[in-house]
Formats: structure tokens, sequence, C-alpha cells
């Protein structure tokens, strides 16, 4: 069964046979399966009253350890909010009560942003349906080809610089 890459991939064949385009095959189809899952995703989190950055934020707080609060440059190294966006995404969490800003104890010139209850009950509420959304979007693999696919993708983002320690330099 053929799907719209396969049929790309026959065209270039056809009017550049002296091109390797294999690399399509993989870039095209992450391409076409990244949109899908956005849209896939955005409506789970819309149905929550969240977008994907919000909901990475209230993420990445509630698996830190109790009592759930981190500084704004580690939910920077923890999630997958960028730095510009991290200062507007809090202050809007903090407007709907979600989440929280104090004084670092530890550091005067630093802040704490912590979960709060109504922030941890909505992440608890919204993160059931996202695993189910996301396991719904993978169904169609097997259990080894998942992590076959987990594997893969995990060696691409590492090669391309996307470790924890060099995404940390970057920030």
């Amino acid at each position: 069964m053929a799907d719209h890459v396969d049929r790309v991939l026959e065209q270039w064949a056809a009017r550049r046979p002296d091109l390797d385009v294999s690399p399509m095959a993989v870039i095209g189809r992450l391409s076409r399966l990244a949109r899908i899952v956005d849209a896939e995703l955005r409506r789970t989190f819309t149905a929550h009253g969240l977008d994907a950055a919000s909901f990475d934020v209230l993420a990445t707080l509630r698996r830190s350890d109790p009592p759930h609060s981190l500084t704004p440059a580690e939910l920077m190294r923890s999630s997958m909010v960028t730095s510009g966006a991290i200062t507007q995404r809090l202050d809007r969490l903090e407007a709907r009560g979600l989440v929280s800003r104090s004084p670092s104890a530890s550091d005067g010139r630093s802040v704490v942003v912590a979960l709060t209850a109504a922030g941890r009950e909505l992440i608890d509420a919204a993160l059931p349906d996202h695993v189910a959304t996301e396991a719904r979007l993978l169904a169609a693999l097997t259990e080894a080809e998942r992590d076959a696919l987990a594997a893969s993708l995990g060696t691409l983002l590492q090669s391309l610089g996307d470790g924890s320690e060099t995404q940390a330099a970057k920030r």
C-alpha cells in the first residue's frame, strides 16, 4: 500500500534518476507524521483548555520531585519550551492559577515556579488523555516496532545534537 511519500519518490525517480532521493522517504514521512501528531495532540490539549507549551510546562513540573517546583532555567532544560517563550507561558499559567512564582530561598535573585493544586488537578486530568492519544496514534505498530522506532529516533536525535547536555548548553 503506497502512501503520499511513495508517490513523491516515484515521481523523482522518473524525473531525476541520477539523484538518490531515499532520504525523502524518512524526512517526508517524519514531516507528515509531525503534522498529523501535532493536530491530534492539539485536540487533546484543547479539550483540557491547554496548548502544547502549557501542557509541557505543567507536565514538567508534575514529574519533578515534590513539591513540584523548578526555576525557570530548570523548566527550560527539562521541558520542550524555548527560553523566549518561558516567561510569557509562565505569565499565562500564573494568571490562570495553575502555577505560582515565588522568590528562591537559596538565591534571592531567582524565582521558583511551583505547580498549584489547580495546576496539578488539570495536568492529572489531561495526562491520561494525552497518553491515550499517543497510544492511539501508534496503534498500528507492535510493541517491538515501537521500541525499535523509539531507539532509532533517539539515535538520530542524539546524532543531531539533541542530547540533554547539548541542549542545556544551547540555552
